[in-house]
């Protein structure tokens, strides 16, 4: 479940800082808070729609860019569009909690969506991280048993995989109405079924699970990782060892910054969804709501922050984007003419080297 939560019912006593529903408004939080989270929410659904489409973009369009590596980048992209889909639906809630008015099947599809492209984008990051394992300790093995078909084959099972175990929370939400209640008290939020039958527990621990086991696996090979490249430092031979050898170094630098930003983006909402599922008293009641609220941000933020690091990071990257956004300017460049030391004139292959390195 992502974090947040109504307000109270008319003439209960109101703990929190602010007025209870009606149905002119139904603020989850005050608006002083809410005003700059929808200004940093709307940012981040502008800046991550953008940066994964133009990642899927550059990897679909440049036939050097279709590495197996990529192939995980470019479906973690498409789980991150997905994830970026229910930020409108979390935006509403916060600003109008109550009546839910998309109906029964959005209130489920958008957390089940939101559940299931989490998982798959955990299930991408473990299996990129095999697979860079098994391409620097084993590269001749890798050779063989790596494969863009077989990759492409992995990435489908990875997709189906995450959507079956995330599909019980298809069945935890749904649109409440209590009885002798008018429509504006419809709320998308947990069903009591879920919460009497223990499915809301059971999947909190499948959550866990997804997160607690895929980082202790992740730490393990990247031990590996970093012990394999130490020990090549004292026996690389020759220019072509070097080059593939910094290639490596490179790609394993880019995603152990994925991997470290997906979990301090990621933890925080795990934290929350704990306070959340514990919680009894008012007070921890406020402290989850704003919580909650900053975790969803962070959440966000993850599905959001991959393409930056690529740009940041990646040569390959920004000079495949640059060439796909501003091919005129990209060819010109390609082909700009200067001077050596020695006065002769040259071609500059800058951009053309830069798409034959790793990601």
């Amino acid at each position: 479940m992502r974090g947040g939560g109504g307000n109270g019912s008319e003439g209960e006593p109101w703990p929190w800082p602010w007025p209870p529903c009606d149905e002119r408004l139904c603020l989850a939080v005050p608006l002083w808070v809410l005003v700059p989270i929808t200004a940093i929410c709307l940012g981040l659904f502008v800046l991550g729609v953008a940066g994964n489409v133009l990642t899927v973009l550059v990897i679909r369009s440049y036939r050097d860019m279709k590495t197996t590596t990529n192939l995980y980048l470019g479906s973690m992209a498409v789980s991150d569009l997905l994830i970026l889909l229910g930020l409108p639906f979390d935006l509403y809630r916060l600003w109008r909690s109550r009546p839910w008015i998309f109906g029964q099947l959005l209130c489920r599809l958008s957390h089940y969506l939101s559940e299931g492209c989490t998982y798959c984008t955990l299930l991408h990051i473990t299996a990129l991280t095999v697979e860079r394992y098994l391409a620097i300790c084993f590269p001749l093995k890798a050779k063989v048993v790596v494969t863009k078909r077989r990759v492409k084959a992995i990435v489908g099972v990875l997709w189906a995989f995450a959507f079956l175990s995330a599909s019980p929370f298809f069945f935890l939400v749904g649109v409440e109405q209590p009885d002798n209640h008018t429509d504006f008290s419809r709320e998308c939020k947990p069903t009591p079924q879920a919460l009497e039958s223990g499915l809301l527990a059971t999947m909190f621990w499948v959550t866990t699970c997804y997160f607690v086991l895929p980082v202790i696996c992740l730490s393990v090979l990247y031990g590996f990782i970093g012990r394999e490249l130490w020990r090549s430092n004292t026996r690389l031979r020759g220019p072509g060892s070097v080059l593939r050898e910094k290639g490596h170094r490179q790609t394993v630098k880019i995603l152990a910054v994925v991997v470290l930003a997906f979990v301090i983006c990621w933890l925080p909402f795990h934290i929350g969804r704990i306070i959340f599922i514990n919680t009894r008293d008012m007070r921890t009641m406020l402290f989850s709501q704003y919580f909650n609220i900053f975790a969803l941000q962070l959440f966000y933020l993850s599905a959001t922050i991959n393409p930056v690091l690529y740009n940041l990071m990646s040569k390959k990257y920004r000079a495949a984007a640059y060439k796909l956004l501003l091919p005129r300017r990209a060819a010109e460049r390609a082909f700009t003419v200067t001077k050596d030391a020695s006065g002769y004139t040259e071609t500059s292959a800058s951009t053309r080297n830069e798409y034959t390195t790793s990601f």
